[in-house]
């Protein structure tokens, strides 16, 4: 399917059992003359940024944050010319970032309500709602807890909306002393600063990840390690990509191994380098990418919802989603889904409750790295109803209500902290591996999975069309649905 439609990381479920919906809000209205924008000017690759910081002063403007380990700087001015003025010797490329926010709408929560958790029945795992979590079934989770939970040393930094840290299966789990807020590309460590305001999205991942096994709620794929909370959206709801640069140098600099990124750097699904304003995007992006492999760290991205072919773009008729949509036709491959599509970066696809494709989740031969379970809620109907319980079950913090619980979600970004937690749960067991040999490992530990025959549709009485989630397979063992297969958590760790 090339006809791009913008969906959002976590797939919303069409049942609404509690409170748990998230309102994203709007971007603040910039002022009729001279508002203060945030750029990000980038010096030459291999340069110091003295230059690039020197012209931005000239330029009437102010320098946020200085990132010398890549040469960029996040800065800001009220000077309607600084992008203008601020171009010369020192300066590769400069973007301001206004209007480049995407915003984080992740559908809803579908909550379990305290007397269900408190009636459900206990397994050996020992947490009361495990018999609700086919996801760890799928991936071999109880075998490879047998071997090891993982290793409190190593620490997966969660870019995302932050992490409740009252949370009762998350408390004792969060690295507290590397969790940061990059939010405008500047670092806060306050406690405040990095839990959640307007989503429970962070949330959900880190329970994914890592929830305790003690007694409460959920278990986490790799519950021995630790998570640190490094928050990226705003409280209106938006990721800028001064945020996103931010936060994997700070999980570079801050000793983690692993990140988990379910979200879009860009509004535009598809970050295209031969664009003038979205080329500094992708420079700083792929700089601090870089800086971060060189540190030790493998990062791991959700596919999207898009149900896209990203091994085939043609057009994009579903971006900008923090604004009018667009139609962008004629794309090729220098148009990427970022942080998915940046090189040495574990591409998840998602997979619902029978191990097939979720409906939702974007593919494509040679995009895809490996896949795991991101929950399909309508493949039981055929797309007329959603089943909530065949979402993935995690932690969740109501943003109204501001208390702690649990609830289901489905989307790639669910997909994502699975294969995360595996690759924690690997690095536990062999901790010497780099990057790449971690990503490589991943690989071929995977269950793999043949594509299905012919056109591949399991929702084809979804209301928004019989055909709107046709997707074709190519490959043979290694394919665009499914990479290499589907991660499991006992292979790596036996």
């Amino acid at each position: 399917m090339n006809n791009l439609r913008r969906k959002t990381l976590a797939a919303a479920s069409a049942v609404t059992l509690g409170a748990g919906l998230a309102v994203t809000g709007g971007l603040a209205p910039a002022a009729a003359a001279g508002p203060e924008t945030s750029y990000l000017v980038l010096a030459p690759q291999g340069a110091t940024t003295g230059k690039a910081a020197a012209r931005v002063a000239a330029a009437d403007g102010t320098v946020v944050a200085a990132y010398d380990q890549i040469g960029v700087l996040v800065a800001r001015s009220t000077n309607p010319d600084f992008a203008a003025r601020v171009a010369g010797a020192g300066v590769e490329s400069v973007a301001s970032t206004a209007g480049l926010g995407t915003a984080l709408d992740e559908g809803e929560t579908v909550e379990v309500s305290a007397a269900q958790a408190a009636d459900a029945t206990g397994d050996p795992t020992k947490e009361p709602l495990y018999g609700q979590q086919w996801d760890m079934d799928m991936i071999h989770v109880p075998q490879a807890h047998a071997v090891t939970t993982g290793r409190p040393d190593v620490v997966v930094g969660v870019l995302d909306s932050g992490i409740s840290s009252t949370h009762p299966d998350l408390a004792t789990q969060i690295a507290k002393d590397k969790s940061t807020s990059c939010v405008g590309g500047v670092t806060d460590t306050t406690e405040a600063a990095w839990n959640p305001t307007n989503s429970d999205h962070g949330t959900h991942v880190a329970g994914t990840i890592a929830a305790a096994i003690n007694g409460v709620g959920v278990t986490g794929v790799a519950p021995g390690v630790k998570v640190a909370a490094v928050k990226v959206v705003n409280d209106d709801g938006y990721i800028f990509p001064e945020a996103a640069v931010c936060g994997f140098l700070w999980a570079a600099d801050h000793g983690m191994r692993l990140t988990n990124n379910s979200y879009y750097i860009d509004p535009w699904e598809l970050n295209c380098r031969n664009d003038a304003r979205q080329r500094p995007v992708w420079q700083a992006v792929q700089r601090a990418i870089r800086y971060s492999q060189s540190k030790g760290v493998l990062n791991v991205a959700s596919a999207g919802n898009s149900n896209y072919d990203l091994a085939h773009k043609i057009t994009d008729t579903g971006s900008p989603n923090n604004g009018t949509p667009e139609e962008r036709e004629n794309l090729t491959n220098a148009c990427l889904d970022l942080p998915a599509e940046a090189p040495g970066v574990v591409t998840v696809a998602a997979v619902g409750p029978t191990g097939a494709k979720s409906y939702y989740s974007s593919y494509g031969q040679g995009v895809i790295d490996v896949t795991a379970p991101g929950g399909d809620t309508r493949f039981r109907t055929q797309g007329a109803r959603s089943t909530s319980t065949d979402g993935i079950l995690s932690t969740t913090f109501n943003t109204v209500t501001r208390t702690n619980g649990w609830g289901y979600k489905q989307g790639t970004s669910m997909s994502g902290p699975h294969a995360t937690g595996v690759a924690a749960l690997a690095l536990s067991a062999h901790p010497g591996m780099t990057p790449g040999q971690l990503s490589s490992f991943l690989e071929r530990t995977a269950t793999a999975k043949p594509c299905p025959a012919g056109v591949y549709n399991p929702v084809p009485l979804i209301p928004t069309g019989p055909n709107a989630y046709d997707a074709t397979c190519s490959g043979g063992a290694r394919n665009g649905f499914y990479g290499a297969g589907v991660v499991d958590a006992y292979t790596v760790v036996k």
